[in-house]
C-alpha cells in the first residue's frame, strides 16, 4: 500500500453546488503546456476533474493506477492540502478558482464529519465524495497531527490569498481541535500523533507533527495578532529542539509510545531534516538538509535524487528529492542553488522517463516499493503529492510560511 501522510460525481444535492464552469474547465480545458511546470499544473488540474469539473466540490484521487499497484479512488487529504497551496503559489484565476474548490470542499468534510468537533480525516473518497444522506465517504478515518496541521496550513494559507473568513475559522477550528486533544507535557512536551482510525489516541510523539505545526502556530499567530498561538509554537518548538542529535547532524523521527525515549530504531526519514528548516528556518540545526542530500542519496534507473529513508536506497523518492530542493533554495547558502537545480533537473527526467511518466505528472517513486521503514511502500504511480511538491519546488515556494500577498 502506497504511503502518504499522512470529488467526486456526487449526489444530485450536492453536486449542484457549482454549476459553473471554471475558466478552462470544459472538454477544451487543458491546453497542452510547453514546459516542465505548466505541465505538471496541467497534470493537477486533469486530475482534479476527472470524476467532476466546474465548482462542484470534490477531492483529487491521489495516485494514478499502473499495472501493478492500484489504490483506487482514495483521496489523501494530506495530498489535497499540498495540491491546495501549490494552487495559490502559482496563482492564476483558473488555480485561484481550484484553490477555493478545494478550500470549500474541505470546509464540508470538516463541518460534515460524524463527530463535528474540528478535525478532518485522514483520506476520503475522489469519485463520490458523499454518501447518499450528504456524509462525507470517509476512506481513513485517523485524524492524524501532522495531517491536520497541513489542512489548517492550506486553510490559512487560502485565508491570506483569499481574506475569507471562513477558511481562517475552519483553520483554527483545526488548530483547537490539536491544541485540546494532543497537547502533552511528557518528556520534552510537543503534540501527540493524534487519534488512529479505530478512535484511540496515539501516544508517540513525532517530530514531523511538531514541525508542521510549529509552521501552522506561527501563522495563525501573524494572521490573528493572538499570543497564544505563538506560545503554542514555542511548545511545538521545544519538542523538535529536543529531537536533534548534535553528533550526528539530523533530526531523530519522534519518540515511542511513552513520549519521552526517543525512538532510535525506527528509521530516520527526509521530511523531517528538510521541513524542519522549512519550518523554523533556524540556522543552528541547518546541517539536517546537508545530513538528507548526503545519506539520503539514491541513484537507480538513472535517477539521482533523494530516497525516503536510509535503510532502502534502492529507488529515488520524488517527493523528497521536492522537499531537499525547497529547503536548499530557501536556505540559499554557497552551493545551495546549484543543488537544488540539480535535484529538480533529476525530477523532471523523472516526469519524461519515469516507470510510468506522462510526460506531465510526477510519480511517486522511480520503482515499485520503495521502502519506508515503517510498514508502507511508494510506488512508480503518478502522484498528485509529488507533482505539487514538483510546483512548490520550482518556484522556490515554502509552504510552511505566509505566502506572499498578492
Amino acid at each position: 500500500m502506497a504511503n502518504s501522510k499522512r470529488g467526486a460525481k456526487f449526489a444530485s444535492r450536492v453536486a449542484v453546488i457549482g454549476l459553473l464552469l471554471l475558466p478552462g474547465a470544459d472538454a477544451a480545458a487543458h491546453p497542452q503546456p510547453r514546459n516542465s511546470l505548466s505541465k505538471a499544473y496541467s497534470f493537477l488540474a486533469e486530475r482534479m476533474d476527472r470524476y467532476a469539473r466546474g465548482g462542484a466540490l470534490r477531492l483529487v484521487q491521489s495516485y494514478v493506477p499502473t499495472a501493478t499497484f492500484s489504490n483506487g479512488d482514495v483521496s489523501y487529504t494530506y495530498d489535497d492540502d499540498v495540491l491546495l497551496i501549490a494552487l495559490l503559489a502559482r496563482g492564476t484565476p483558473n488555480d485561484l478558482a481550484r484553490a477555493r474548490v478545494l478550500g470549500d470542499t474541505l470546509l464540508y468534510v470538516q463541518q460534515h464529519d460524524p463527530l463535528a468537533d474540528g478535525r478532518v480525516r485522514a483520506a476520503y473518497r475522489a469519485r463520490h465524495l458523499t454518501k447518499h444522506n450528504g456524509a462525507p465517504n470517509i476512506a481513513g478515518s485517523a485524524a492524524n497531527t501532522g495531517n491536520l496541521a497541513w489542512t489548517a496550513l492550506a486553510l490559512a494559507q487560502l485565508y491570506r490569498t483569499t481574506r475569507e473568513q471562513k477558511y481562517l475559522s475552519a483553520a483554527i477550528a483545526i488548530a483547537d481541535f490539536v491544541q485540546t486533544n494532543t497537547f502533552d507535557t511528557r518528556g520534552a512536551g510537543g503534540y501527540t500523533g493524534g487519534f488512529r482510525g479505530d478512535g484511540h489516541k496515539i501516544t508517540y510523539k513525532s517530530t514531523e507533527h511538531n514541525i508542521d505545526l510549529y509552521g501552522l502556530f506561527t501563522i495563525l499567530a501573524q494572521l490573528t495578532g493572538k499570543q497564544d498561538w505563538g506560545d503554542h509554537a514555542q511548545h511545538a518548538l521545544h519538542f523538535v529542539r529536543a529531537m536533534w542529535n548534535r553528533r550526528g547532524n539530523f533530526f531523530y523521527i519522534g519518540t515511542v509510545d511513552d513520549g519521552v525515549t526517543i525512538n532510535k530504531e525506527d528509521p530516520t526519514p527526509e521530511d523531517v531534516q528538510t521541513w524542519s528548516y522549512l519550518s523554523t528556518g533556524l540556522a543552528r540545526y541547518q546541517s539536517s538538509i546537508d545530513w538528507a542530500v548526503e545519506n539520503l542519496s539514491a541513484t537507480e534507473g538513472g535517477f539521482e535524487g533523494l530516497s525516503f529513508e536510509v535503510n532502502d536506497r534502492s529507488g529515488v523518492w520524488f517527493e523528497g528529492t521536492a522537499h531537499a530542493a525547497d529547503a536548499l533554495q530557501a536556505r540559499n547558502l554557497s552551493g545551495d542553488a546549484k543543488t537544488a537545480a540539480h535535484l529538480l533537473a533529476d525530477i523532471e527526467a523523472g516526469q519524461e522517463q519515469a516507470p510510468n511518466a506522462n510526460g506531465k505528472g510526477i510519480d511517486a517513486a522511480s520503482k515499485d516499493g520503495l521502502d519506508t521503514g515503517e510498514g508502507d511502500q511508494y510506488f512508480a504511480s503518478l502522484h498528485i503529492g509529488a507533482t505539487a511538491w514538483y510546483c512548490l519546488a520550482k518556484q522556490a515556494v515554502n509552504p510552511f510560511v505566509l505566502l506572499p500577498q498578492r
